[in-house]
């Protein structure tokens, strides 16, 4: 390189190292399902199925379409919606992906949104009882569920908000979009909560080559109203339809996939942890009061083994004060040095134009709202070496 040319640009997430790693093995798996052409719902997407209820310590497993379709295909199952005599009401973090919000309302439930803790940007207990005392107050819809989001792949602390739950008689369903392969205190995702959905979204930490997705069920029976409602509302019968349903089903290609990237999803899991470990060693050492900015990195308590989707930063300037500014000057400086960041998410739920109707408004749940002009996401995947983990954290101490 010579000291004209800008350096190399960091993946952001570098499925193509993945896809160079396991590229005979998801050759031959998708070389099956070109000869036997059950091209929906073949023998794959059964092998898949029983591999995540092993990773989700015996749950029953039922691989949908996407990680959108594996909640609404959840809130379904569980009588979440519009009743005749009655609209239901379900409690969902603000600091979110949208398709955690918008499942509600195609179930014909209304979300009721809930602030974040700033420390692990998980749901806030304290915020969570607020709003509900609201809502019984006010009788506008009946509460019937709750989603915690496991942000960024660190899982809810699902005890509290389970006991919480269950004084209530409101259901839980663990959105787990971001944090399949991750444990609290050796309990791995999908058996923490009665009913857990996933995505397989290619940048997930198991990730498919489209869309995909999945529901884990403790209980065997909810999950066989989900496989019905997967298909259609179907019984055995094909053509016996006994509820309403969907078209939920995952693609033989996109179970095969899966499945090759299973045979390596231990190990890059362990060097998931062992970058969030690098960025986190790096950037403790190298903290200066000279810079304009500082930045707090993401911890995991103990007991959690994260499952690192991303690593996220909260960034304030040299006072210590929030500052969207500064923030979006950290991200040019290090786009300039060819690292991408990216920002998940820079508006909260309850101020986006589709759901204003159903927040309170601006400064309603400050949490998520300061957050939102904070948070920096870094270069983050299996397959990021050391000098790349050193590269970004110098720039960052070297404004």
């Amino acid at each position: 390189m010579t000291p004209t040319e800008p350096p190399p640009r960091i993946p952001f997430v570098d499925l193509a190292a993945q896809s160079r790693r396991l590229r005979p093995e998801i050759d031959r798996r998708i070389g099956e399902v070109l000869d036997h052409g059950r091209y929906v719902m073949g023998p794959e997407v059964g092998e898949l199925e029983a591999e995540l209820g092993r990773w989700g310590a015996g749950a029953s497993a039922v691989a949908v379409s996407s990680g959108s379709d594996a909640l609404l295909i959840a809130l379904l199952a569980l009588g979440v919606g519009r009743a005749e005599n009655r609209r239901d009401a379900v409690f969902v973090p603000t600091f979110t992906f949208t398709a955690t919000a918008e499942v509600v309302l195609l179930a014909g439930a209304v979300p009721i949104f809930v602030d974040v803790r700033e420390d692990d940007f998980l749901i806030d207990l304290e915020s969570l009882d607020r709003e509900y005392e609201v809502l019984r107050t006010a009788g506008a819809a009946t509460p019937k569920a709750v989603i915690p989001v496991d942000l960024f792949g660190l899982p809810v602390a699902e005890k509290p908000l389970a006991d919480w739950a269950a004084a209530r008689n409101i259901e839980v369903i663990s959105d787990a979009a971001q944090s399949f392969g991750a444990r609290r205190d050796g309990n791995p995702v999908g058996s923490l909560a009665p009913v857990t959905t996933t995505s397989f979204y290619p940048a997930k930490p198991l990730g498919c080559y489209g869309d995909g997705g999945a529901v884990l069920c403790v209980e065997p029976a909810t999950a066989e109203v989900v496989r019905s409602i997967r298909e259609h509302g179907q019984s055995a019968d094909r053509y016996d339809i006994v509820r309403l349903g969907v078209n939920g089903r995952l693609d033989s290609l996109q179970a095969a996939v899966l499945l090759a990237k299973l045979t390596v999803f231990e190990q890059e899991l362990a060097a998931r942890r062992a970058v969030a470990a690098g960025y986190s060693e790096r950037l403790r050492a190298s903290s200066s009061t000279a810079m304009p900015w500082r930045v707090s990195a993401p911890e995991c308590a103990p007991g959690v083994e994260s499952s690192w989707a991303q690593y996220t930063l909260r960034v304030d300037d040299a006072a210590g004060r929030p500052s969207a500014e500064t923030r979006d000057g950290l991200r040019a400086h290090l786009d300039r040095a060819g690292i991408p960041t990216a920002v998940y998410y820079p508006r909260p739920m309850h101020l986006q134009p589709a759901y204003e109707r159903y927040g309170r408004g601006a400064g309603s749940l400050p949490v998520s709202e300061s957050l939102a002009d904070r948070v920096v996401s870094l270069p983050m995947h299996p397959y990021l070496d050391q000098d790349a983990l050193d590269r970004i954290c110098e720039r960052i101490a070297n404004p």
